[in-house]
């Protein structure tokens, strides 16, 4: 791939080796993206940045809750100066992905989110990519790595391995663990989702300031990503992800064969680095829990310098140096 030079991804950063720590200095410049696209892909017409060369080789970024692609903001022209075709598309309930038909169930369950991804890769001709992602998308990302390898070219992923099966998410934590989690019992209720569907700006605010407590973002910034919760399906597909993980709600039944296998919590095989902010207050694994998940070659690091759960946004020189790195592994 073209080298990329130290004044685009070094510039307050020390870059190490596997298992490595990084200290990252927070960003000085917050850049925007181009005009919007959008494209017919399965489901949805979905709404996608695109940066970078028309021919260059693709990596496509994938947002969490309550987050969405400004997230990449500063990524996705570091990878395009050095040659990246960089795909950053809303997921479903965000920004101006939408579902094509009333009809269609507004799912948040994992397989929905995954075939979203291929359907999308299909919509662009995408044969192969290299995906990165935290919370959600990093999610999405390990479940078309596992069950798409031949579409994978290798992975980023924020907070290591994330699919889950229910299963294990019906088993009781500690109090402590239990306390972090308390969004996800308060949208398994009415009260829940009519407090949310009234308060998602202000909610999704506190989100940010929980899962990122050392990150000093700015009301422009976070008012930026806000606009993306205005979608019409975006309380309904977020309600449906969390009550679906307790067991609360049915899926969309043409998941079910594709829920099997992810219920199976199946291996990654394509090169994978795993990363960490130092700071991360949203509920997440330790690295050495999920480790033997990712049978390739593999790496994890950890970004210090306060870094929370919005990783890419807080650091995105350290996200930026691993994408580049593990496509040459």
């Amino acid at each position: 791939m073209i080298d990329v030079s130290r004044r685009h991804f070094l510039a307050g950063a020390a870059i190490l080796t596997a298992a490595s720590t990084v200290k990252i200095a927070s960003a000085a410049t917050t850049p925007s993206f181009g005009p919007l696209k959008q494209v017919t892909a399965g489901d949805l017409s979905i709404g996608y940045a695109e940066a970078g060369p028309a021919h260059g080789p693709v990596v496509i970024l994938l947002h969490g809750w309550p987050y969405d692609i400004y997230a990449f903001a500063e990524v996705a022209p570091q990878l395009a100066d050095a040659g990246y075709r960089v795909i950053v598309p809303y997921l479903r309930g965000s920004g101006t992905t939408r579902i094509l038909s009333a009809d269609t169930m507004r799912s948040g369950q994992p397989g929905a989110l995954g075939t979203d991804m291929i359907a999308l890769m299909d919509a662009l001709k995408i044969e192969k990519a290299v995906i990165g992602g935290f919370d959600w998308g990093a999610r999405t990302a390990g479940i078309v790595a596992a069950l798409w390898p031949q579409r994978v070219k290798a992975l980023v992923s924020v907070s290591g391995y994330l699919i889950g099966n229910r299963a294990a998410g019906a088993k009781p934590l500690p109090p402590a663990a239990e306390l972090q989690w308390w969004y996800q019992f308060y949208f398994s209720t009415e009260r829940g989702r009519a407090g949310y569907e009234a308060n998602r700006k202000d909610f999704n605010k506190l989100i940010w300031k929980l899962a990122s407590p050392k990150w000093n973002f700015d009301d422009a910034t976070y008012d930026r990503t806000a606009q993306s919760f205005d979608n019409p399906d975006h309380v309904a597909i977020v309600v449906h992800n969390y009550r679906w993980r307790l067991g609360l709600a049915e899926g969309d039944p043409r998941f079910a064969a594709l829920e099997d296998k992810i219920e199976a919590l199946p291996l990654i095989s394509v090169p994978t680095i795993t990363m960490e902010g130092d700071a991360n207050g949203a509920p997440h694994p330790e690295p050495a829990a999920y480790k033997a998940k990712f049978t390739g070659r593999y790496e994890h690091r950890l970004i210090e310098g306060g870094i929370g759960h919005n990783l890419p946004q807080e650091a995105p020189a350290a996200f930026a140096r691993a994408i580049l790195d593990v496509d040459k592994f």
